[in-house]
């Protein structure tokens, strides 16, 4: 994962390494680093979040493709990105990494939709060998404050509903949501971030 602030707004990128490639490692912290780089930059520009969320991405995407030797060593991994304000959201993903809005008072919100054809098989990725590296978009304004978490799937394949974590303090929440996926078996890498939102 990777953290940042631009404008006034609170960036995150979390990143998934797709663990049948080589190095998937590499993959997930050069997507992040460059994901939250190029956020920033696009931001101060004066681009809008979803146009900075979508030329992040494809940075990123670019990022990790030059990793490959060749087609049968391409690192891959999913990204899902958060830009955090208090009007307005905006996240952006590729793969099976989530995002969510907990609101402090009501149900939790999926915000994206997982690219795979069946549990655990990827249609889409990021890396030198993936068929479609677009980066789909969303942003939203917050109607009540909340917390927007980002997360793989090391997480949300262990939470039937993050609704219970939704009032927690950041820091606080996210120990609870690992150790909660760890203790739930834990057979995966976890990765979350908790950005709090409050409206101005």
């Amino acid at each position: 994962m990777a953290l940042g602030e631009a404008e006034g707004l609170q960036l995150a990128v979390v990143c998934d390494g797709v663990t049948q490639s080589p190095r998937p490692e590499s993959a997930s912290t050069l997507a992040a680093q460059t994901g939250v780089t190029i956020l920033a930059e696009e931001l101060k520009a004066g681009s809008t979040q979803e146009s900075a969320t979508r030329a992040a991405c494809a940075r990123a995407a670019l990022a990790v493709a030059s990793l490959a030797t060749s087609l049968d060593d391409a690192p891959a991994c999913t990204y899902v990105s958060a830009v955090a304000g208090p009007d307005l959201v905006t996240v952006g993903w590729v793969g099976d990494s989530r995002a969510y809005w907990l609101p402090d008072d009501g149900p939790a919100v999926l915000l994206t939709d997982d690219d795979v054809a069946s549990a655990g098989v990827l249609t889409a990725w990021l890396g030198a060998d993936a068929r479609d590296t677009g980066c789909r978009a969303l942003g939203f304004v917050p109607d009540s404050p909340g917390l927007l978490m980002v997360c793989t799937d090391g997480l949300w394949g262990y939470l039937d509903e993050p609704v219970t974590f939704r009032a927690a303090v950041p820091l606080e929440g996210t120990r609870a949501l690992v150790d909660h996926a760890l203790a739930s078996g834990g057979r995966d890498n976890v990765t979350v971030v908790l950005i709090p939102v409050r409206r101005a």
